[in-house]
């Protein structure tokens, strides 16, 4: 789901990733192995960092990420990774990237560190993982922001294809979720960024906006009140 935010309709010939809990595109990700490696492995060719809970490993000439799957699985944890750097997690938030993924729990991104972040753009993997004082410093930073209603929420979405599915007993291929997930995360993105340049607000008060603006004519139109 993240990766479809990150990706649209382009492709990305290298990524710089770090992993907390143009030509090249650099990009932190924090938060468990399973999204990061699927947010890299959809979305781009090249990783740079990877951050678990304990702890990651970083390598600004890239890591592979089949190498860095098959470790994870044979030694539990990220320290040692051959020809990288251990790093925190909370160093892995502040190293020069592109894109910032917190990934792996609440208040990851606060006014305390905010400041520090070397960022364009911040994709929130997680629920919650920038505190709304960090989030009005990234404003004025100029740093732009997907909030987690937007760009986590391909989780409900596939949930909602399956109840779907269910009730209709007619089952989709992986790869027909997938282009569905897709193509309504795609829109969802382009509508809500819409409204949040016709508004002039920020995406996370769009997403929000645009969702009461849904219930609110979903009511109107089935007589229920208000």
């Amino acid at each position: 789901m993240l990766g479809n935010c990150l990706r649209m309709n382009g492709s990305v010939d290298r990524i710089n990733v770090t992993i907390n809990g143009s030509d090249s595109l650099d990009t932190n990700l924090n938060g468990s192995f399973t999204i990061e490696y699927w947010v890299n492995s959809s979305a781009y060719d090249g990783v740079d960092s990877v951050v678990a809970l304990k702890g990651g490993v970083y390598d600004p000439n890239g890591l592979d990420l089949d190498k860095l799957d098959a470790w994870l699985r044979e030694h539990r944890f990220l320290e040692g990774f051959p020809g990288a750097e251990n790093v925190s997690n909370a160093e892995l938030l502040e190293l020069p990237c592109d894109v910032l993924i917190p990934a792996a729990v609440q208040n990851q991104i606060t006014e305390k560190n905010a400041h520090a972040l070397r960022c364009r753009i911040v994709v929130e993997g997680a629920n919650g993982p920038t505190t709304l004082e960090a989030d009005r410093i990234l404003a004025e930073r100029g740093i732009f922001v997907v909030p987690d209603i937007l760009a986590n929420a391909g989780g409900v979405v596939v949930s909602y294809f399956e109840w779907v599915q269910g009730l209709q007993q007619f089952f989709w291929s992986e790869d027909e979720v997938n282009q569905r997930l897709i193509a309504l995360m795609q829109r969802a993105f382009r509508q809500v960024l819409a409204l949040a340049q016709q508004e002039q607000v920020d995406l996370r008060s769009a997403a929000l906006m645009r969702g009461l603006t849904r219930i609110r004519e979903a009511k109107r139109r089935r007589g229920v009140f208000p």
